[in-house]
């Protein structure tokens, strides 16, 4: 009985760990919202040879963020590039994970300002000496006091702090408090990049995500020389290969909990096994005395 117990509790207990797993990442990628959809540069499959033979990939731009902007059901975009820096001020510093971003990073990912104010809208092609930083880099940098107003160096270069984010918490071991947000365009000219490395963009709920991706492929591919060389993901789609990666995991998971609970069965089996020829004699006079079957299982039992 015990074998079959632990059996039985190693079972649930780990398809309740995966399927838990699989509960909690969900809603680490939920928490940026549904309706989304991804851009990346290159195409992720893809043939031929690079160079001469293959051709070359066309970046993404800011202006390829602001065309999909205009696209019917596309409600808002976030064209972004992230880069690691140094953040110092003070005599305090720390080396995070520094975002170039536009106002509408607030709106795609669901972010939201705790104290003063955000990248404000505008020309993303120009930027600003300005920042906000998250909580965490806030508190490490500049412990209980106000940092509204003071001056941050981020890669040796000045911005001002104009606000700090509430806590957002961690994305699958990113810390997301702990970075810095800087105008785009200041972003592209302290890193010396020429393009941002991926577009984000949110649409309206009845707009339909297959007819916006093709409205977003379509335009693209007319600004890139008639060749489709970007990706484009979709939040369900993200999330229903994972759906298939962890209910593999569960099934795996399970499977060897099972095989463990099909060991203890025969560890039981083989000593009812035993104890039933061990009293074969007595069985046999049982039943010469009138026992029926139904007696002899209530003895054992």
């Amino acid at each position: 009985m015990l074998g079959i117990a632990i059996g039985v509790a190693a079972v649930v207990l780990l398809t309740s760990i995966g399927e838990g797993t699989r509960v909690y990442v969900l809603d680490q990628f939920t928490q940026f919202g549904t309706n989304i959809l991804t851009i990346t540069p290159g195409k992720t499959k893809t043939t031929g040879m690079p160079g001469v033979l293959g051709g070359t990939t066309r970046k993404l731009s800011i202006e390829d963020a602001q065309v999909l902007a205009r696209l019917r059901g596309v409600e808002h975009t976030h064209p972004h590039t992230y880069g690691s820096a140094r953040v110092e001020a003070g005599g305090r510093g720390r080396s995070v994970v520094v975002y170039g971003v536009t106002a509408g990073m607030l709106d795609v990912l669901t972010f939201k300002v705790g104290q003063g104010s955000f990248i404000p809208p505008g020309d993303p092609r120009r930027g600003a000496s300005i920042a906000v930083l998250g909580p965490t880099l806030k508190q490490e940098i500049f412990g209980d006091d106000n940092a509204l107003g003071a001056f941050v160096r981020i890669s040796g270069e000045r911005f001002r702090v104009i606000g700090v984010m509430q806590p957002k918490g961690k994305m699958l071991g990113f810390d997301l408090d702990d970075a810095a947000y800087i105008p785009l365009a200041s972003h592209m000219r302290l890193f010396n990049r020429d393009e941002v490395q991926e577009i984000g963009l949110t649409f309206s709920e009845g707009a339909g995500v297959d007819a916006v991706s093709a409205r977003v492929k379509a335009a693209l591919s007319a600004r890139h020389d008639d060749t489709e060389d970007f990706t484009i993901t979709t939040q369900a789609a993200m999330l229903d290969v994972f759906g298939k990666v962890m209910g593999a995991i569960t099934f795996a998971v399970g499977a060897i909990a099972g095989i463990s609970l099909f060991v203890g069965a025969i560890g039981i089996l083989t000593i009812l096994w035993i104890a039933v020829n061990e009293r074969t004699g007595e069985i046999g006079l049982l039943r010469a005395l009138g026992a029926d079957a139904r007696r002899i299982q209530q003895l054992f039992l």
